[in-house]
């Protein structure tokens, strides 16, 4: 861990992988207990054909274009997506299904259109797929760092009115408050920290660091501050995991040992979370079947003593009668 802080290359990357982490993390959180899980893949996969298409544009190979070639395609799958639902008898989860599957193969037919051409810089644009943390720099980490920084602040400010649509947007109706622009809020936000991390993770695994590390919280808190919390951790620490193995490691890519990393903790939390984990269960079953036998146990000792006393009593008013 020291010599990557002592190696400035490697400094970037940790100190990005554990900002996307963070940030990944909080808005995640929102995320997953909205249901809205499959919506940061199908962002994720829908930005490929934004990024393929800034560049034909430009035939300039930046990143802040890229970027928002990407943001503009999610947005636009984001559209789509309510427009089938609303305006169809197709479900929500089918509506994201089609236009994840849509926008990828776009994507996909565009970034072999740009292989095939005559652009003379198109080597490393299949990069986005997979990610390439290695190459982020200084720019790209204070990026970072701002886009988690507003992310938290935006979900700090609205943490009662996000908790409020996560758990019972018909009852925030009900106050007054404007659901429908805290949705979009959200979706904002949501589609702002995937396009952030496509350039370390990727538009196949982004989705994965923004759900992971929420779903291993929910394993250790029925809270949704202390969730937060944990899943902000979780990813920040995931990020620096990934990190730290790669750079170990030659030829090894950040993002996916990243994802392994965040998959790890939700394997740990599964397995060891104080509230839902499954020793935790396991615990609770076993001692709630030891007060359950005791209780019987107890109750049958009682009523033993209770048909000695009673047949003593009778017995007694039996000889009375006789006698």
């Amino acid at each position: 861990m020291l010599e990557m802080l002592n190696d400035p290359n490697l400094r970037w990357i940790l100190f990005g992988s554990i900002l996307l982490g963070l940030g990944n993390g909080i808005v995640g959180t929102f995320s997953y207990l909205r249901k809205m899980s499959l919506m940061g893949d199908v962002l994720a996969h829908a930005a490929l054909p934004g990024i393929c298409i800034a560049f034909m544009l430009t035939g300039v190979k930046e990143v802040w274009l890229f970027l928002i070639g990407a943001a503009a395609a999610a947005l636009a799958a984001s559209a789509c997506t309510n427009l089938i639902s609303r305006h169809s008898r197709i479900k929500q989860d089918a509506a994201m299904g089609i236009v994840l599957s849509v926008f990828f193969a776009i994507g996909i037919v565009l970034m072999t259109r740009i292989q095939h051409s005559e652009y003379g810089n198109q080597s490393g644009l299949d990069k986005f797929l997979f990610g390439q943390a290695a190459s982020m720099t200084m720019g790209d980490v204070y990026a970072l760092g701002g886009t988690a920084l507003a992310v938290s602040l935006v979900c700090g400010l609205l943490f009662k009115e996000f908790k409020l649509i996560s758990f019972d947007p018909a009852f925030g109706r009900g106050l007054g408050y404007r659901t429908a622009a805290l949705e979009y809020t959200l979706l904002a936000l949501v589609t702002v920290v995937v396009v952030a991390g496509i350039q370390a993770v990727g538009v196949v695994l982004v989705a994965a660091l923004l759900i992971t590390p929420a779903v291993a919280a929910r394993y250790w808190t029925d809270r949704l501050a202390t969730m937060t919390v944990l899943a902000g951790a979780f990813g920040a620490a995931s990020g620096a995991a990934g990190t730290w193995i790669s750079s170990g490691v030659s030829q090894l890519p950040t993002g996916p040992i990243s994802v392994l990393a965040a998959t790890a903790l939700f394997g740990l939390s599964a397995l060891l979370g104080v509230r839902r984990g499954l020793l935790s269960k396991l615990l609770l079953r076993r001692r709630a079947k030891r007060l359950w036998m005791l209780e019987r146990q107890s109750n049958g000792d009682a009523g033993i003593a209770a048909a000695k006393g009673g047949g003593s009593a009778r017995s007694i008013a039996e000889r009375g009668r006789i006698g």
